[in-house]
This record gives structure tokens, sequence and C-alpha cells, in this order.
């Protein structure tokens, strides 16, 4: 259970009118078009209404306000003309920068930290989950515990940013924050040593694990779903999917693999989020293949991709300790033939891509392929000595291993047969 139980601030602010102030330092590799877009789409994952968003040009960040003081007043008058409730800064923003804009625009204010925590506390399913985004909400909440507001004083608001706690309850809500985030630090190290479990399991179970991964709305559970049959949520929405899912599915070739579909990234993820969902993000680091899906038809995929791959980095994911790494480029289907036809021949001239709609279907079989072939790279050939009473080895090892040659030596068989790494570490595990 949360310290802050949900309460009645939270609706405040959910289906709340807002106004999105998007700070440009000019140094985003982003539009200020696709990123307004992008904030927009956050406020509408969390059920507000957005009534107007604006780009403001930052030379220098004001310690005080982040924003020039003219820009405060014109963000003020924005809010009266549309009686806005709340105003989203899609930035970050400290506690003394929150408080003042509250103070000078006379709305709530949250950033774009802030924003993302509330998606996750509302989208959590699982009881790992709920854990993951809790920690993460109470690491960020620890400097924010003053609000402006004064009707929520008394409250104990709600389980991230959009209520606030008085002013009296500030020192004791710091004690119960760090009480209850070291007990949750040791309930994701036993789910963490549980997973760990299960991983091992795994090792032993006879197919690879493949991680879809990528941008947030890149298509990963449209994907997903096309590969296993499964019915994940897949919507026209960010952070659709948040608890991680793990179906099986089958690969050209008779082969079979366990696909798992992660959490979507996004640009300027909070280092608490990455911190918090580190357990489940090693589902990634573990996997035998990383399959990176792309929406090629969104304005900056480039700058996506290089979120994404940042993210893979920090978690450890890259390197020479990660496992290989492929690219779906999804939603072809959204366009002009040219573009399409540029997009294919670029995709032709690579060994580890595939052009996809994973909506429409066109394109799975060659991604399938293209997972089983880079999978199949990594078999190398080894010599396994096995009784021949042991039919399930003999049987495993054909049905997940190219044979190629077997020769009787007395009661055992030696086989050459080429196994992955992984593969090779299952049959071991096997006992």
């Amino acid at each position: 259970m949360s310290v802050f139980s949900r309460s009645e601030a939270d609706d405040v602010a959910r289906g709340a009118r807002a106004v999105i102030a998007c700070p440009d330092d000019g140094r985003s590799p982003r539009s200020a078009e696709a990123r307004e877009e992008e904030a927009r789409g956050l406020a509408l994952a969390i059920h507000i209404e957005t009534v107007e968003t604006r780009t403001f040009r930052i030379r220098q960040a004001k310690p005080a306000t982040l924003f020039g003081s003219g820009q405060v007043e014109e963000i003020a008058a924005i809010v009266a003309a549309h009686e806005a409730e709340l105003v989203i800064v899609d930035g970050g923003l400290s506690p003394i920068q929150q408080r003042n804009l509250e103070k000078g625009t006379g709305a709530k204010v949250i950033d774009r930290t802030g924003l993302i925590l509330e998606i996750f506390g509302e989208r959590a399913a699982t009881a790992e989950g709920r854990l993951q985004v809790e920690l993460a909400h109470l690491d960020y909440q620890a400097g924010r515990l003053v609000r402006s507001w004064t009707h929520l004083e008394r409250q104990r608001g709600g389980f991230g940013f959009l209520g606030g706690p008085g002013e009296t309850q500030i020192e004791a809500d710091r004690r119960l924050i760090r009480n209850r985030m070291a007990k949750i630090r040791r309930e994701l190290e036993e789910v963490t040593r549980t997973r760990g479990l299960h991983r091992a399991r795994r090792q032993r179970a006879p197919w690879p694990v493949v991680a879809l991964v990528g941008y947030t709305n890149a298509g990963k559970s449209t994907l997903f779903n096309r590969m296993t049959g499964a019915e994940v949520m897949a919507k026209d929405l960010l952070f659709a999917t948040l608890d991680p899912t793990m179906r099986q599915a089958n690969l050209p070739g008779g082969g079979k693999t366990i696909l798992s579909d992660t959490v979507g990234f996004v640009s300027d993820l909070p280092t608490q989020l990455v911190a918090a969902f580190r357990a489940t993000l090693e589902e990634v680091i573990s996997a035998d293949l990383i399959v990176h899906v792309r929406d090629m038809a969104h304005p900056d995929c480039e700058a996506q991709a290089d979120d994404v791959i940042h993210v893979l980095e920090e978690i450890g994911a890259r390197g020479d300790e990660g496992a290989p790494l492929i690219e779906i480029w999804n939603k072809a289907d959204l366009l002009d033939d040219e573009a399409r036809a540029r997009l294919e021949a670029e995709a032709a001239r690579r060994d580890d891509v595939a052009v996809i709609s994973a909506l429409s279907g066109t394109g799975l079989e060659a991604a399938a392929q293209l997972m089983a072939r880079h999978l199949g790279r990594m078999h190398r050939l080894r010599d396994v000595r096995v009784s021949m009473a042991d039919g399930a080895s003999l049987a495993w090892l054909h049905s997940h291993g190219d044979v190629e040659q077997e020769v009787a030596d007395g009661e055992e068989m030696v086989i050459s047969v080429r196994l992955s790494d992984a593969d090779w570490a299952r049959f071991q595990a096997r006992g």
C-alpha cells in the first residue's frame, strides 16, 4: 500500500483542462511540432484535455521559474483565458521552479517526469510493476512536498503529484517516504531473486528468448500479438504496455522462441524509472536476441532510435556483453509509395533489418526469418557424447540443433551438432 493513498485530489487533474508549455533551448534534435505532439500524447494517456500547446524559446534558464518573467505572464494569461486547472511543462523542473510557476500561473504545475510517472502509476498491472512505479514516484516526490494549493493542504496527496500534502505533514511524510522506499527496495530484491530463478528455469527450457524493444507506440505489442496469437493491449496510445509479457512464437524452419514484449521507451525517460524498472529490463539484458521495433512513419524516427539505444546502453544491454540487435522497420503502410520504396531499398542493403506493417501483417514472414537467421548465426559446432539409452537427450539435440554427424562409440553416441551458446547452456542445465 502506498504511503499516499488515492484521494479526490487526483481527480482534480485527471480530466482537467491543461496548458502545455514546451521550453526550447535549441539543443533538441526534434522539431518543436514533434515535441508538442508527443507532449499532447502524454497528457492524453493520463486523460488530460489539452486546451493549448505553446513552445517558448529559452535562451538561459531562470533558476526561479525556468521561463522568463514575460513568458510566465504569457502562460498565466493562457491559463486564465481557457480557465485551465493544470500547466504541464514538457521538461524538468526543480521543486523551487515548480512552486514558483504555480504561484505565477495560479494553476497546478507538473513537469514531464512527474507526468510520465503518473502514467506509469496508472498503467502498472502487476504487483512488481506497482512496486517499481511507487519506488520511482517516492524517489521523485521526496523533494516536492511543498505545494501552493491551499485547498489541498490537509490532504495526503495522491499516489503521485496531482495532489499534494499539507506543509504541516512535510517532515513526517519525508520520514514515511524514506521508510517506505527502503521496504519497497527489499521487496524488489526478493522479486529480482524470484525472477532470476524463473530465468534459470527458462535457460533449461528449449527455446531462446527474443526481447522486443522500441520507442513507445512503435508497434511492439501489435507485432507481439501477430507473432504469438496473444492479446496484449495494443492501442495508438503512449505507454499502452507497461508490464512485460512473454509468449511462445514459431519461427521459420520449425524453430520456436520465447518472445518478450517490454515497456516502450521515450525521450528524457526519468532516471527514477530506469532505476526502478531495472529488474524488469533485465529481461532485455538476458535475452538471446534484441529486436528494435521502429516507427518509420514518425518524423523523428532517427531521434527516437537514438533514445532507445541510449536506454539500452544505460541498462547494460549493449556492448560486448549485450545480445545481438536487429531492427524491424514498422508502419511501412503509412508511407507513400516513393518513401516506402526508398525504405525497402535501404533495408535491402543491410542484413539486420526487415520492413513490415504489424497492423496489416505485411512483411511478418520476413521479420520471423530475420530473427531465425540471427539466432542461427550464434550456433557453433560442438561434439557431444550421449548415452544411447538417453533417448530424451538425443531427441533434444535433434530438435534444437543442426546435427551434422552421428558416430557410435560403444554404448555412447558422439554427435556433432550446431548449437547457440544459450542452447548449449540449456542442454547442459537439463540435468
